[in-house]
């Protein structure tokens, strides 16, 4: 049950910040969520809902994987895109902000832990 709920908020928190990059990205939400100035939330609006909608297919993956009627692989299912998760926050906190990595890399990977050992 933990694990199940840990996934779960992690799939809302992508489709929280797939909402916030394709389409509130100009608005002073996602300025304070992201440190935009309003001229580089203009600039960068088309590079950012790109990056938002691989935010929603992981969060789709990790929906996919609590929906899946097989055990087994909705586990698979579940590890693999929670690792694409870790990854692509330790990839965010080396390229843009060190604060991802405890945004998202912490919650996926306490998640696989609760999947392997809870």
């Amino acid at each position: 049950m933990i694990a199940t709920i840990l996934v779960a908020l992690i799939a809302l928190l992508h489709l929280y910040i797939m909402v916030l990059e394709m389409f509130l990205w100009t608005t002073p939400r996602a300025a304070k969520a992201f440190g935009l100035t309003p001229e580089l939330a203009a600039q960068t609006k088309a590079l950012a809902a790109n990056q938002g909608l691989y935010n929603g297919f992981l969060a789709a993956g990790l929906i996919w994987s609590l929906l899946y009627p097989l055990p087994g692989f909705a586990w698979q299912l579940a590890m693999f895109f929670l690792t694409c998760v870790a990854v692509a926050g330790i990839f965010g906190a080396v390229t843009a902000s060190r604060k991802i990595v405890f945004i998202q890399t912490v919650p996926a990977v306490l998640a696989m832990l609760a999947l392997m050992f809870v």
